[in-house]
């Protein structure tokens, strides 16, 4: 059974990765693999870490196309699970990227397409 994951990124990143035929952020190299999110958890994810930055878009991905390792772990000490790839994302396992504008104060809604 597969499972669609999130990872938000820019859009220039995206748009260099569809090129290259694989996606792979700019930490990866320092950290080895890519965080990713659950829908539930997009939002607090982008207010931790892209809270006023424009130009973003979520990559919606479908796991049974990833053949690296997908692991749940919590690398910060909570308690909630989050899907970390270690490996890099092959273009092909994207599903589609959404746009992802913040809001005028910073702030992120969830888009239209990712609500139930």
């Amino acid at each position: 059974m597969s499972r669609l994951i999130y990872h938000i990124t820019s859009s220039f990143e995206w748009n260099a990765a569809q090129t290259k035929g694989e996606y792979q952020p700019a930490a990866f190299a320092r950290e080895q693999f890519i965080h990713c999110s659950y829908r539930h958890q997009l939002l607090t994810v982008a207010h931790r870490f892209y809270f006023g930055q424009s130009g973003l878009v979520i990559l919606v991905i479908e796991s049974s196309k990833i053949n690296s390792s997908l692991i749940e772990e919590n690398l910060e000490g909570g308690v909630e699970l989050y899907p970390h790839l270690y490996g890099v994302l092959p273009i092909d396992a994207v599903y589609r990227a959404i746009a992802f504008p913040c809001n005028a104060d910073g702030s992120f809604n969830l888009p239209e397409e990712l609500k139930d």
